[in-house]
């Protein structure tokens, strides 16, 4: 950290510390679930309390990953300079994650990943249907399809964002180019990523053998409402 480095209050201090860990860690997921190549896809995570984000760098192997190289971004995607990280450029993809920052105040984590069950329903242009009842838990009906777009600027932010909006799933499928997921913080979102692994490799092999059943709209509306207010220990502890 430089000596022109902005001063942050102690709690906003403490809290981005906390979400550089987070998200350092959290890309070992990524690995250990395959659903990342090389030095593809990113994990963000929104910092509580300010209008600050963290994201990976650009092109640095998950194995150097660390919470002091996790680049401190604004809203609008902009790193800033005398933090930890700042020497580096951000992830291709920051103006998106910054995009569903600013739109979705909901949000506190966006991932990125190249799965392959999922790219590959994307390189089809093709939604994943809800015929398992996992879809219906964790997503409430089927993962949608968003739109083509080309990575450098906020148009994957946009297509995201307007996918997304007023739907229940925390996945979509950017068109011709893999699965963006949203959560409450990082960790939510990359379980989201897990997820839509899973079930995208699932109905995949399911539509191979045969005919897909659709889930009646009715129970995909009381699974997914038992899920998320009643399953587990709590509503924060779940599957």
């Amino acid at each position: 950290m430089s000596d022109d480095a902005p001063t942050f209050a102690p709690d906003i201090e403490r809290a981005i510390a906390t979400v550089r860990a987070d998200v350092s860690r959290l890309h070992g997921e990524l690995v250990r679930y395959g659903l990342v190549v090389w030095t593809g896809g990113n994990v963000s995570g929104r910092v509580p309390g300010a209008d600050l984000f963290v994201i990976k760098p650009s092109g640095v192997s998950y194995d150097d990953l660390a919470p002091e190289n996790m680049i401190l971004c604004d809203l609008d995607g902009n790193v800033i300079p005398g933090t930890e990280g700042s020497e580096r450029s951000p992830s291709s993809d920051t103006a998106a994650h910054a995009y569903v920052y600013r739109h979705m105040p909901e949000v506190g984590g966006v991932v990125h990943t190249h799965s392959p069950y999922a790219v590959a329903w994307a390189a089809r242009g093709e939604e994943i249907p809800c015929v398992i009842t996992a879809m219906a838990d964790e997503f409430g009906g089927p993962v949608p399809l968003g739109p083509f777009a080309i990575i450098g600027d906020d148009s994957i932010g946009r297509g995201i964002v307007e996918t997304l909006s007023g739907h229940r799933s925390r996945a979509v499928l950017m068109q011709n180019h893999g699965p963006f997921t949203i959560g409450a913080d990082a960790k939510d979102a990359v379980k989201a990523a897990v997820m839509v692994e899973d079930v995208a490799r699932t109905v995949h092999l399911a539509r191979e053998a045969g005919p897909l059943i659709p889930i009646p709209q009715a129970a995909i509306d009381s699974l997914y409402e038992r899920y998320q207010h009643v399953y587990g220990q709590s509503t924060d502890s779940r599957r």
